[in-house]
């Protein structure tokens, strides 16, 4: 954790990891660019191969570093989201190097950066571009609480425009208060109630967020035009086309809306017998994932992916962020099971 690494500012933490990680059969670096790595362990014929993925950034620093180690939690900027889960992956390879361990399913092992952005900065569609890039299952190990989460929310990032006419203050009629048409414009989307769907037993919720406003320039001008920053999670069942539609279609006749960014939602993977597998692993509790995390990625390209990490995610980028060394340990022995076939207690 005290190796800071913000995101687009990696590249020293993935040098460590390269470093720690061991690079000895069975277990040995596939692929290196951009600060994304890929650790491939030797393949049994016959057997699956789950990947092991974990983001390598965190968001900014809030005073929370150097880290500490108390009784029970391990305290510091990334503990819960993601270093903790990074951690895990790591001793999970020495323990491959190390034992030999009869693996019933072969772990590989991705580390990647820019995570905590826009999903049109992420380094893994260049190495989903690689032919030799493999899964059966990919594990994304997000903070979690060691529940098995499915699929995830699509995050649309964007602006919606209100335009009015500037006037002076002391005429206000001669103009149209943009702040005005914000003000009743976006209060149909301020009253909106999360909207539940339905997937396998699992429920996310469609929510619409405004998440900033802007505008004005002098307290003696009626401001021409004003500015809210919308944020649109929405369900597995929609398309990203789909789901710009859907926003539109709530922002209605008030503004003019631009969308900035739009990362697809993540397929839930449920019914596959290696899901099945890791839940038995490590009887693991199911949950919907309401937010966004690389499954999504991995999904698009036709894996089957689900999250499961160590992570609070009561925790995940607070200024107090921490991890529990005992779900740490959990993580780490329900892995274990998973690859090589042991039923969890």
């Amino acid at each position: 954790m005290d190796i800071p690494s913000p995101s687009r500012s990696e590249a020293a933490l993935a040098e460590h990891v390269s470093g720690t990680m061991p690079d000895n059969p069975p277990i040995s670096l596939a692929y290196a660019h951009d600060t994304c790595l890929w650790y491939r362990t030797a393949r049994t014929e016959g057997t699956p191969v789950a990947v092991l993925a974990g983001h390598l950034d965190t968001v900014p620093p809030q005073g929370n570093l150097p880290g500490r180690i108390g009784r029970t939690r391990v305290h510091g900027l990334g503990a819960s989201d993601m270093k903790g889960g990074l951690a895990v992956m790591i001793e999970l390879a020495h323990w491959i190097a190390g034992e030999h361990p009869r693996l019933s399913t072969s772990l590989d092992f991705v580390f990647f950066g820019r995570e905590e952005l826009a999903v049109a900065e992420s380094p893994l569609p260049q190495l989903l571009d690689d032919d030799r890039f493999a899964a059966d299952l990919v594990v994304v190990l997000e903070p979690t609480d060691n529940e098995l989460q499915a699929g995830c929310l699509g995050n649309i990032n964007a602006r919606l425009i209100f335009e009015g006419e500037s006037a002076h203050s002391a005429r206000p009629w001669t103009g149209t208060n943009a702040i005005g048409l914000a003000v009743h414009g976006l209060l149909p989307l301020v009253d909106l109630e999360p909207a539940p769907v339905e997937i396998d037993g699992l429920t996310f919720y469609e929510v619409v967020s405004v998440t900033g406003i802007s505008g004005g320039i002098a307290s003696n001008v009626i401001p021409g035009e004003a500015e809210a920053m919308l944020n649109f999670r929405y369900a597995p069942t929609r398309s990203p086309g789909e789901a710009e539609a859907r926003l539109r279609e709530l922002a209605g006749q008030n503004g003019r809306l631009l969308i900035e960014s739009n990362s697809p939602s993540g397929r839930v993977d449920l019914r596959a017998p290696i899901v099945q597998r890791l839940l038995d692993a490590g009887d693991l509790k199911v949950a919907p994932k309401q937010a966004w995390t690389p499954v999504a990625q991995f999904t698009e390209r036709g894996f089957n992916a689900v999250n499961l990490g160590p992570g609070a995610t009561r925790y995940a980028h607070k200024r107090d962020e921490q991890v529990e060394i005992a779900e740490l340990v959990r993580a780490y022995e329900v892995l274990q099971r998973f690859a090589t076939g042991t039923v969890g207690r």
